[in-house]
């Protein structure tokens, strides 16, 4: 099993670890990773490995064999042996926007509480798909109400929870097209606010800013109708 740090710190940029095997693809499993791997519309993290003469450039980072997390070079290349001890870097600035990102988007959720089937982050555009049959009439408002919560500065926090429990407050789940994942037996949940000031709580398995005024502005952009129950919102990130 590899070690998730981003877990236990989304900020962490740089550690070290140790190469514990190569998957058939040519990608490479260490005991402890900072890389975020590819889910939940989040992308998996990129960045690079340092070791001894050798460097090796990560493109991307995805769920592998049983709980393993592979890191895939950006093009095939002679990898660090079984056993390495190395330094691991994040492309630092690209993951600090999908945690801008992803943050938004539960935000979204709060504006527009309605039933999300499907969603992306991207550095600068996102988007969360509701199931909604008209496009709302008041977006001047509902984007002063984003950027409001926003400039409230909601603390950024998580709890967790078993497995049970959430079975039995299934109104804690918002995506309809990714469930939480269970059978560890407890669940993670991103909480935004606390107290009189919560504003929203779901689980969630990515990476998040430690509070919403890290955000930034935030834009509303088009909506679009993606079937007869289903309307596509972008969120775009400017700064």
């Amino acid at each position: 099993m590899t070690d998730r740090l981003f877990l236990d710190d989304p900020y962490l940029a740089e550690t070290d670890a140790r190469v514990v095997a190569h998957t058939p693809e040519g990608g490479v499993v260490l005991d402890r990773t900072l890389f975020y791997p590819n889910g939940g519309g989040q992308p998996g993290d990129s960045g690079r490995l340092d070791w001894g003469q050798g460097c090796l450039t990560v493109a991307t980072s995805v769920k592998g064999e049983g709980a393993q997390i592979a890191l895939v070079p950006a093009e095939p290349q002679v990898l660090p042996p079984v056993g390495t001890d190395l330094r691991q870097h994040l492309d630092w600035e690209r993951r600090h926007r999908h945690m801008r990102m992803h943050t938004a988007l539960h935000l979204l959720s709060v504006v527009i509480p309605l039933p999300v089937t499907g969603g992306a982050i991207g550095e600068t555009r996102s988007r969360l798909d509701f199931d909604m049959a008209e496009a709302p009439e008041d977006r001047d408002t509902l984007e002063e109400y984003l950027n409001l919560l926003v400039d409230r500065d909601l603390a950024v926090t998580e709890d967790w929870i078993t497995d049970a429990d959430l079975d039995a407050n299934p109104g804690l789940v918002k995506t309809m097209s990714v469930r939480p994942p269970k059978g560890a037996g407890r669940v993670r949940l991103i909480r935004i606010g606390q107290g009189e000031r919560e504003v929203d709580l779901q689980p969630c398995g990515g990476t998040h800013v430690a509070r919403t005024g890290e955000i930034g502005a935030l834009r509303l952009g088009k909506i679009e109708k993606k079937g007869r129950q289903n309307r596509r919102v972008y969120l775009h990130l400017d700064g």
